[in-house]
Formats: structure tokens, sequence, C-alpha cells
């Protein structure tokens, strides 16, 4: 990707719809390992982590179709590509492997991660050039939740952090690559192009799983349906849209706050216990949210 020769300051239009559109798409992702968590309880990990996504890929295609979206353009069909790559197969995929093995609490916390990837993607991929001051409050804000994270496993790493840091980068790529190429193509249609074009690519393993696989309960099938179009569809038309207008380094800070509303979640859905100093490390997480929104992101012109 080439560099670029001027650097002009990020747009101030709409700060507050960015950031109202990206909290709006967090709310939907907040409930996604709490439902992935019960899904393999009957389904493989990696036929919930690609079925999701084939699933999500029809009524993608019939939007395309009813509003006669066009083709993607030049470098927006990389980036729909490596969103695809991304967070339609990598992100479901690694977070679903982690699932077998840890709590969705514990695994929410290393979303908080999932900002502090998505700036670094987006200063390399997208132009965009945080400040001293941002990094220092992105920074601030990674080392919150991964103190959490190692309170919550007394010290230690578990098994499934791995696969969850493969799903925090690739999840930072999606993110960046969906958030850049939504300036131009818009939020909606980004996402569904990324679910079409990996259709053809997982259809025939999870039609291969999905003959093995034993009829779910209707809690399990419920869980697969929200992970379908919750999580993998109607979430990244606000997701995309808060990123593409509020500046993708930005709004993403405003996903500090997913491992917090996931442990509610899981808490009033699911039942696992909350640790009260939950609420006083969320609360932590919004102040730097706000200090890290009057940081400087400069913008490729």
């Amino acid at each position: 990707m080439s560099r670029p020769t001027a650097i002009a300051p990020s747009a101030p239009a709409a700060p507050l719809e960015g950031y109202g559109y990206g909290l709006l798409g967090v709310l939907v992702f907040s409930l996604t390992l709490p439902m992935t968590r019960v899904a393999v309880t009957e389904l493989s990990p990696a036929l919930i982590g690609l079925g999701r996504a084939l699933l999500a890929a029809v009524p993608a295609a019939l939007l395309l179709w009813l509003t006669r979206s066009r083709l993607p353009r030049g470098h927006e069909w990389s980036g729909v590509v490596l969103a695809a790559a991304g967070i339609v197969v990598g992100w479901p995929l690694a977070s679903t492997l982690a699932m077998a093995t840890v709590p969705a609490a514990h695994g929410a916390v290393f979303n908080g991660l999932l900002p502090l990837a998505t700036a670094a993607f987006a200063a390399w991929r997208t132009g965009e050039r945080p400040s001293a001051k941002f990094w220092i409050w992105a920074l601030g804000g990674a080392a919150l939740v991964m103190g959490y994270a190692l309170r919550q496993g007394h010290g230690s790493l578990q098994t499934g952090d791995l696969w969850l840091l493969v799903a925090v980068l690739l999840g930072g790529l999606g993110y960046a690559e969906g958030g850049r190429v939504a300036r131009t193509l818009g939020g909606a249609r980004t996402i569904c192009w990324a679910l079409v074009v990996s259709a053809p690519v997982i259809a025939a393993p999870v039609a291969w799983m999905a003959a093995r696989a034993p009829w779910p309960s209707l809690p399990v099938a419920a869980s697969f349906a929200y992970l379908a179009f919750g999580s993998m569809f109607l979430g990244f038309f606000a997701w995309y849209r808060g990123l593409a207008v509020g500046g993708i380094a930005k709004v993403g800070q405003v996903q500090l706050l997913q491992p917090f509303m996931t442990v509610v979640a899981a808490a009033l859905f699911f039942n696992e216990s909350v640790d009260p100093l939950t609420y006083i490390f969320a609360l932590a997480v919004v102040f730097i949210i706000a200090g890290g929104r009057r940081a400087i992101v400069r913008r490729a012109s």
C-alpha cells in the first residue's frame, strides 16, 4: 500500500454519531461470547465459527440484490477480502475454539485488546495517524483490561487464551479494513459483500460438518441464530458505520466497554458470577475512552 503524502486532521463531522453507532454495534457484539458458550455445548467450534457466516450470507446476498448495490471498486476489493478473512472467518473460528475451554466472561476480557489492535491496523493500512497522546490512552486501556484478565485467571493465562489472542489480531485487521472500505462503500454493503465473497469458500466444509452434526436443541439453535443474524450481520451495520464516520482508531476504543457488557450479560442470562470489582474496572474504562476521544487522530487527505 502506497504511503500518503499529505496528512490532514480527520473530519470533525458527526463525531457523536460515530460513537453512537459504535456503541450500538458493541451492544450487539457483547452477547457473542455467551451465545457461543451455549452453542459449543452441542455443536463443534468449527461448525459454529464458519456456519454462522454462511447462514448470514443468505440475508446479505438478498439485501445486496434487493437494493441493487454496486460491486466494490478497485481498492475496496482488498478491504472486503481482508475484512472477510478477519471477521467473517478468522475471528469467529478462533474465538469459538477458545470458548470450548474458557468461560465467556474470561474470554470477553481479551476483547478489550481489540481497540488497540484495530488502531494499530488503522495506522498501518488506512492512513490514520493517531497522536502520541492517543496511544498513551489506548495502551492504558489495554493494560487495564489485561490486568483484569490476569486477575480473573488468578495471575496466569489459560489454554484458550492463545486462540483469543489470535482472534484479537484477526478481528483488529477485519475491523480496520472494513471501516476503511465503509467510508466509500457504506457499512451495510461492506459486511454484506464480505459475507458473500466468503460463502463459496466455506460452503463445502460447513455442509460436510453439518451433515455429521446432531440436531441442536432449541437453546443451541437460538444461540446459533443470534450469532448469525446479530453478531455476524446486523451488528456490523452499526459498527462499520461508526468506524467510517467517527474514525477507525477513535471509535474503535468504544469496544473497551465490550468485556464488561459481556460479563454483565453472562451474569444476567447465564448465571455466571460477576466480581463487584468488575464495575470499578468498567468505570475506569469509560474514563479512558473519554480521554482518548479528545486525542488527535489524523487521516490521510
